[in-house]
Order: structure tokens, then sequence, then C-alpha cells
């Protein structure tokens, strides 16, 4: 126990800068998802542009895709989340938030577990990948997760938590200390996360119960 913790003393020390600028942003763009402010995406995005690098760096190259999939999709979520939104309104995001029901979530699950197969055998075939199978996965998890953020579907959170989960052993495996830190803190917001915008959404359903028995009884 004592070793693990002197190697992950060892890995935060010697974290470059440009790590130390990706986690935090990384931690900006969860904070303000949470609130729903759209200026998250912002920052997902110039975070996402360091990590595009700093993993193929290091030979995770699903990883690598998969913020590079991020960079674009900050794009697409800033846009799905500015939709119906007046120009003198605040930062806060016009679009609601809603729910998927469970057959959504099997069928995709079925896609993502085809896919993570797929890359895991090219990737153990075809390339110096490490950790082929973990990597596949957490991305193809991510790449679906992400779209629902940017859908605003509340049980992106519940992903996010597993995924941050097993990005934590993959990320303290490759000697990315202050990353895996920075997941382990992301399984927390997730939590913080699924929980408030389930408050929010349910205040918004029950508001609009209300309007609509207010109209029919008009």
């Amino acid at each position: 126990m004592n070793t693990f913790f002197e190697n992950f003393i060892a890995q935060l020390f010697a974290t470059s800068y440009l790590e130390w600028m990706a986690v935090v942003l990384a931690v900006v763009y969860l904070i303000l998802a949470i609130k729903e402010n759209s200026w998250c995406w912002v920052s997902a995005f110039f975070s996402t542009a360091i990590y595009v690098y700093l993993f193929f760096d290091i030979n995770l190259f699903m990883e690598s895709f998969l913020n590079f999939y991020y960079l674009i999709m900050a794009v697409y979520g800033w846009q799905q989340w500015q939709q119906g939104k007046p120009q003198e309104q605040t930062t806060s995001s016009a679009k609601r938030i809603i729910t998927w029901q469970c057959k959504y979530h099997f069928y995709a699950m079925l896609c993502c577990s085809f896919l993570i197969v797929v890359s895991y055998w090219l990737l153990s075939h075809y390339t110096q990948q490490a950790y082929p199978l973990l990597d596949s996965t957490t991305t193809w998890l991510a790449i679906f997760t992400t779209y629902l953020v940017t859908q605003k579907v509340l049980e992106n959170w519940l992903y996010w938590v597993v995924i941050d989960l097993l990005s934590i052993y993959l990320y303290l495996e490759k000697g990315m200390a202050l990353t895996a830190l920075l997941f382990v803190g992301y399984v927390a917001l997730s939590i913080v996360g699924f929980f408030s915008w389930k408050r929010h959404f349910s205040l918004l359903s029950n508001s609009t119960v209300k309007t609509e028995f207010t109209e029919l009884k008009n």
C-alpha cells in the first residue's frame, strides 16, 4: 500500500503543465455542466484539445480519438444548448432535460458492445495499443454518453459514473496520476450532477403539469 501511494505522489510531481491545464479546464467543464451553463462546452473544447495530444503521446490511441470526438461534440453541444434561446438571456441552457425509455438504453448498449468487440480485435491485431479492451470500452461508452449530454438526457450522469471508475484504473496504469485523481472527482460530481438534473427535471415536469391543468380548467 505504501508503494502505491509513493508511486502516486511521484506521478503527481511528474505531471506536465499541459496535463494540469487540461485537468483544470475539465473540472470547470463539469461544474458548469451541472449548472446547465452553456460555457461548459467552451471549457470542454480546450481541455479535450490538450488531451488529444497527451493520450496519443502515451499510445492510448482510442482515448486520443475519443478526445478528438469531444472537440467536435463541444461545438455541437454548444449549438444544441443554445436552441430557442433569445440573445438577451443568460448563459443558462435553453434546452430542457429529458429522459429515455429503457428500451432505447438497451439498444444503445447492444450497439456499443458490438463496437467495443470490433475495435478491441482491430487494436489487438494491428496496433501497439495499451489495454485495448478497457480503452475500447471507455471510448465507445463515452462517445454514446457525450451525445446524451448534448441532448440533456438525465441518465447520462449514471453512465459517466461507470466510465469514470473504469478510467481511473486505466490512467493510473499509464502514469497519469493527476488525470486519475480528476476522474475520482468526476465520479462524485457525476452523482451530484444526476441528482441536480433530476431535481430540475422534476420541477419542470410538475410545472408543465400544473400549466396544462390550468389551461384545461380555463
